[in-house]
């Protein structure tokens, strides 16, 4: 089997590769990266010496993905992945969705012209920001969670936001582009008849995830708890209690290669939640509490600053992969973290480079 996997030097894209290699022989990996995330070159050599075929290019460009060679799957791991992405004052509203959605449209015109088939990673970001920022919360053990006697909104339990839940803006304008890029995926793959699944992810994590807060919260905490850089809460009092759930990339091996093999007629659902849930997820205190038993004291700032976007309990519920594809998460949270932190202290200054 021929897989195309775009943004394959960043850390999923790159993860992924190195897993499905190590899988099985049957597998040709093809990949394209355009490197502009800092770090991502680092990656390029390791997977060349695995028999991974790269290609220098953006896929926002047609031209480029023109250049490369038909294949039977899409694995679309390319993306700005920052909820404040466009709005910061640092980056491009247009380039964000450049990268996001003209990108997709042009992988997806490139599955039309072969029959290939998509897969998008999609991400949490998708789902209305309205009713989680509201959700009545209660502090436990350093951490958020929901109040159990609250009227819930629809698609949100204890056990998490499901994908019956809104994407009703505002999502941010990065959740923006992913619902699009689902919605186009979804249609493209009615009209033209290529099979198209929609993975919404939870946050990704996992030893050689680049240090910077846009890349994942866990691997930057790390890395920047090994080299003794200053930290901040910020949001919610400053005290540290907002919660993430964490994923490792390799648990979607599994999932792909069902995906791959279901057939296009089948009626399981395209879009599906795919996280570590309540049981894989952390807020920030407990992740610095876990940090400095591991690398020692390091000084961690509370703040008032508020940020567009923040979410006080960010957990999303897999129930439904387990139902449908008898999927759930192997590697636990302390796995995902103990490998980030043997990680990160072979390296010397991972935060400087992934922030160059």
């Amino acid at each position: 089997m021929q897989i195309l996997i775009t943004g394959i030097c960043g850390f999923v894209g790159s993860t992924l590769a190195r897993a499905f290699k190590q899988h099985s022989p049957n597998y040709q990996i093809f990949g394209i990266d355009n490197f502009s995330r800092s770090g991502s070159w680092i990656n390029k050599d390791p997977l060349l010496k695995l028999g991974v075929q790269i290609y220098h290019g953006d896929i926002r460009s047609a031209s480029d993905i023109d250049a490369l060679p038909a294949v039977d799957w899409v694995i679309d791991a390319a993306a700005n992945p920052s909820v404040l992405a466009g709005v910061d004052g640092k980056t491009s509203s247009l380039q964000l969705v450049q990268h996001n959605l003209q990108a997709t449209i042009n992988l997806l015109e490139y599955c039309k012209r072969h029959t290939a088939g998509f897969v998008l990673l999609s991400t949490s970001r998708v789902y209305s920001i309205s009713k989680l920022s509201t959700l009545q919360v209660v502090m436990v053990n350093e951490a958020f969670q929901p109040v159990l006697n609250q009227v819930f909104p629809e698609g949100i339990s204890p056990l998490g936001v499901t994908e019956g839940y809104s994407t009703t803006p505002p999502v941010s304008l990065y959740g923006s582009t992913k619902v699009a890029s689902e919605h186009l995926a979804l249609e493209y793959g009615l009209t033209f008849e290529f099979p198209v699944w929609i993975n919404r992810c939870g946050v990704m994590a996992g030893a050689g995830q680049f240090g910077h807060p846009a890349q994942g919260i866990f691997a930057y905490w790390i890395h920047s708890f090994r080299e003794k850089q200053p930290l901040k809460y910020i949001g919610f009092g400053g005290k540290g209690y907002q919660v993430r759930d964490c994923l490792h990339p390799n648990d979607l091996i599994p999932l792909l290669e069902l995906q791959f093999s279901e057939p296009f007629d089948t009626d399981k659902a395209r879009v599906i939640n795919v996280s570590g849930g309540v049981h894989n997820s952390l807020s920030l205190r407990q992740l610095s509490a876990w940090c400095e038993d591991r690398f020692g004291f390091n000084e961690v700032i509370q703040t008032d600053s508020e940020r567009p976007f923040d979410i006080p309990w960010m957990v999303l519920d897999a129930s439904q992969a387990k139902i449908v594809w008898g999927w759930q998460p192997q590697i636990c949270i302390d796995q995902v973290l103990q490998s980030t932190a043997n990680f990160a202290e072979k390296q010397e200054a991972w935060c400087s480079l992934s922030a160059l």
